[in-house]
């Protein structure tokens, strides 16, 4: 669960350090206050999205911390297994978490004292916290989403992606066998081009960055009358004369030599001036030794040119493009001698391959069913499940169900697609008397927002995470519904920590703990101050809540009532 945050320079937050404690939290405020900042700051830590707009106006840096605690004793939290995978220790069963991003742009994390990835980070922390972003209902819009619920609860999403590969192997050979049994005369034109290229290629013998180091000396001679000045400019200052550096320093590390016989404090400078000397020195004899070799070749430059030719023309035909790298070459030849194996060796024959595709094709079909029958076997099982949580969030009467049917086709190739042989989509009807009809299409706001609560109550009865987040789950609700969605959370809180954003005062008096927003301006900038409220400040924030009106006698009674009634006192 996570125990603490500690939040500095993220958006309009300055610093502010937040505890929290088990159970049902409720975050509520002004709008613009900035309650879907704090959920910002804490996606940012578990890996979200880094970005210096997140940095506060007039500071260089924001950061976020956060301790979690962790049930270090059950060897089969996905949490603790990773971080001993990853050789990190808990320190008294707890784990902290740091990330950071700058005005330039780096950004740093570290779990525990070891700095990782954001990959890394969103990978541990996915075991930790989940967050319902007050948009993430809209995933039930899209039926492709639905049959990831539906694999979830059934306990089936490996096995489907192990179904996928074997798929995808399936239409691999199977577009390898179209290609094997195209014509005589195709098949030979293109092993005459996969040799001509080889051939080719070969032929030129290239070296790694061969391109490079031609473009390089190519430069060097055709800038010769220049390159030759400069070295000679720089050699004649270095050692060309009595006024020469490395003439006039020897005279001067004469006469240092001198004054540090007189003052021993001057033996650390004069050994410097010393080693000066030497080293400008032997910098001029390398200028000497170059420029002795540095000679004009125009039969050189021709070759290298006829060098930078051959590469031009070979990387037209086998590369991307004249420019780019040579490595694309390489990489042209490998993919030939490939194909050429696959069209030549005779390692295939169009019998043995197809005998290994009718022996996939059952593989594939026994293994769509087998994911088939589970998925009927849940779906049936979901539906209830969905059912009886809607009835407890005002949703009375609605029915849900999951519709299956198979793909269209005759033969499994049509039948099957990458994820099985069903068509999956979620139906609903929210009147008793009403046909079931696509989730997608008849739902409202708040229906899909109790929807996805039912989902993600029942996906958290096997899920090892802790700690769930949700950010305005109160979206087109009000009234007795609001009631019941506040008395669910409060139910679903008994196994887990519940944080919820909201504007409902029926929902935010079920709450164990409640935190306020605020946003004032401090210093001449605007900054959110973050509070617990407890007592008589609860009293005046439900109140607000109820009414916009925390002062009037009616508004405080009411909330204290409310939070007597819900919370079983202040």
């Amino acid at each position: 669960m996570l125990e603490d945050l500690t939040i500095k320079d993220f958006a309009i937050i300055d610093c502010v350090t937040i505890e929290f404690e088990k159970g049902f939290t409720v975050l509520s405020g002004e709008t613009g206050a900035g309650k879907s900042i704090l959920i910002g700051a804490l996606s940012f830590l578990l890996g979200g999205k880094a970005d210096v707009s997140q940095i506060r106006a007039g500071s260089h840096e924001a950061s976020v911390t956060g301790t979690f605690f962790l049930d270090t004793a059950a060897d089969s939290d996905p949490a603790i297994q990773w971080l001993t995978e990853h050789g990190i220790e808990t320190e008294n069963n707890r784990i902290i978490l740091r990330r950071y991003v700058r005005e330039n742009g780096k950004s740093g994390a570290w779990i525990g004292n070891v700095p990782v990835t954001r990959a890394d980070l969103a990978d541990f922390s996915s075991f930790l916290v989940d967050i319902h972003g007050q948009h993430e209902h809209q995933s039930l819009m899209k039926v492709p989403e639905h049959r990831k619920f539906l694999d979830a609860r059934a306990g089936i999403t490996e096995e489907v992606s192990a179904f996928t590969s074997l798929y995808t192997l399936l239409v691999e050979k199977r577009a390898f066998l179209k290609k094997l049994a195209s014509s005589d005369q195709d098949r030979a034109r293109r092993i005459d081009m996969c040799r001509f290229a080889i051939k080719e290629i070969d032929d030129a013998k290239l070296k790694d960055h061969e391109d490079e180091n031609l473009e390089d000396e190519e430069n060097r001679l055709l800038s010769y009358e220049k390159l030759y000045a400069d070295i000679d400019s720089v050699r004649s200052a270095l050692d060309g004369g009595e006024n020469s550096v490395v003439s006039v320093l020897k005279k001067i590390c004469r006469e240092s030599q001198n004054a540090a016989t007189l003052d021993k404090s001057l033996s650390n400078i004069d050994s410097r001036l010393e080693s000066a000397f030497y080293e400008l020195s032997d910098i001029s004899s390398e200028f000497d030794q170059y420029a002795s070799k540095l000679v004009f070749d125009p039969v050189h430059l021709q070759e290298v040119q006829d060098r930078l030719s051959l590469i031009y023309n070979l990387k037209k035909k086998y590369a991307g493009s004249p420019s780019a790298p040579l490595q694309e070459v390489f990489n042209y030849k490998a993919e030939a001698e490939r194909t050429l194996e696959e069209l030549d060796s005779g390692e295939y024959n169009l019998e043995a391959l197809s005998r290994e595709i009718t022996e996939l094709e059952k593989k594939v079909y026994i293994s769509a069913k087998a994911i088939s029958d589970k998925r009927k076997t849940m779906s049936e099982t979901l539906a209830l499940e969905v059912e009886a949580t809607l009835k407890k969030l005002g949703m009375n009467g609605t029915r849900f169900a999951v519709n299956l049917c198979e793909k269209p086709g005759n033969d499994v190739e049509q039948k099957c697609g990458p994820y099985g042989m069903d068509n999956i989509e979620f139906l609903i009807s929210a009147n008793p008397g009403s046909p079931l009809l696509p989730l997608a299409k008849i739902a409202s706001g708040g229906e899909l927002s109790r929807v996805m609560l039912a989902l993600k109550t029942i996906f958290s009865q096997n899920d090892p995470v802790q700690t769930l987040v949700f950010d305005e789950i109160d979206t087109g609700i009000g009234g007795e519904i609001a009631v019941a969605v506040g008395s669910h959370m409060k139910n679903l809180s008994k196994n887990r920590q519940i944080f919820c954003i909201t504007h409902l005062a029926s929902i935010a008096v079920y709450a164990d703990n409640q935190i306020k927003i605020e946003k004032g301006v401090v210093n001449g900038k605007t900054a959110s101050n973050v509070h617990p409220v407890h007592g008589e400040d609860r009293v005046m924030e439900i109140a607000r809540m109820l009414s916009g009106d925390s002062a009037s006698n009616e508004s405080l009674d009411h909330a204290r009532a409310m939070i007597q009634k819900f919370s079983g006192g202040l």
